[in-house]
């Protein structure tokens, strides 16, 4: 694990924090290792929604750069990814790339042609009304939007909002996510096993001490190297320039700099044990290490997050709407109905 940064300044100003993982993606383009980067990016049409994309140039990747705050489902494209039958990569959710490594065990195409699997350090999914809130915030429809950037141009940068007749809009980092209660997290984010991307290849993070920015600052990753194959990928990408890396950190600093990682994963246990008694099904977490790290609660915080998941499951408060048919323009906030445009060729 080690701080680091896009080499290419311009790369890192206009990504998420440092730029790790889009100039990893451009490079594993630039030198033909990959023909495809399976990422996401901001719907064309609706610029606060996100889609897949499949980016096979670096100036693509570059293009879709930045946080997506919201419903991302990078694997919608993994199908016609494969069908090109050519080296790729993908950025993604750690949980995406746990269900890419689950999905291996079916389809041999995906390890014989995914090269590179990168995933982001995740704080949760927001939902999309997160988002929707801004934009009534500041009295904007969602057909009036020409862009909506959730981060990036610095970092953390700020969320900017513009539109088709020329206004523009920004709320700082603190001012959308300070406030955790606000977040509005999806309900299985708060049961997530891995945050860290345990089946990625190369994880990247925020590195904020306390787990949160005061300011701006150039922009920095911590990046944990999971796998040999993340290992050389990194040692390629600095020896091109890609890619800097600074001082190594301990997993005690990285306590430090994910706090809310770690009260999360200490409190799965006993999350799960609510979830359990309100005779609702629980996940598989082998090799995830979640009754470990559950043993670090005292007896009262264990029964404390224990009574609260009862609580809430009793309530109805962890059920969620089916999602709703495809539309051209969503009349809600349902995150599967905006439209996409094909892969490109």
């Amino acid at each position: 694990m080690r701080y680091g940064w896009a080499g290419d300044p311009k790369v890192r100003f206009r990504a998420a924090t440092g730029g790790v993982l889009t100039a990893l993606g451009m490079h594993l383009i630039d030198t033909g290792t990959v023909d495809t980067v399976l990422h996401v990016g901001a719907d064309p049409k609706y610029p606060m929604r996100s889609h897949w994309v499949l980016s096979q140039t670096a100036k693509e990747v570059l293009a879709n750069t930045g946080s997506r705050y919201g419903p991302t489902a990078p694997l919608a494209g993994l199908g016609p990814v494969l069908d090109r039958a050519e080296p790729f990569a993908v950025i993604a959710k750690p949980c995406d790339l746990g269900a890419l490594h689950a999905h291996a065990a079916s389809d041999p195409r995906v390890d014989d042609l995914c090269v590179a699997r990168l995933a982001l350090v995740c704080g949760g999914q927001s939902r999309l009304e997160k988002s929707a809130d801004v934009l009534a915030e500041v009295g904007v429809d969602e057909d009036e939007v020409s862009l909506f950037r959730y981060r990036g141009h610095g970092n953390p940068g700020p969320t900017r909002v513009e539109t088709t007749d020329g206004r523009s809009f920004e709320r700082t980092y603190l001012e959308m996510w300070e406030d955790e209660a606000g977040w509005k997290v999806e309900t299985r984010c708060k049961f997530c096993p891995d945050a860290l991307g345990e089946a990625a290849d190369i994880a990247a993070a925020d590195v904020w001490p306390g787990g949160a920015p005061t300011g701006d600052d150039e922009g920095f990753n911590g990046i944990i190297v999971r796998t040999p194959t993340g290992e050389a990928l990194v040692r390629s990408a600095v020896e091109a320039g890609a890619l800097v890396l600074g001082r190594p950190i301990d997993p005690r600093e990285f306590d430090e700099l994910q706090p809310h990682q770690v009260r999360k994963k200490e409190a799965l246990a006993s999350r799960f044990a609510g979830l359990a008694e309100a005779g609702i099904p629980t996940i598989n977490t082998t090799g995830l290490r979640v009754d470990l790290l559950g043993r670090r609660l005292n007896p009262e915080a264990r029964l404390a997050e224990q009574a609260g998941t009862l609580r809430r499951a009793t309530e109805g408060r962890f059920t969620e709407p089916l999602p709703a048919s495809p539309t051209d323009r969503p009349s809600d906030l349902t995150p599967l109905a905006p439209p996409r445009p094909e892969p490109r060729k």
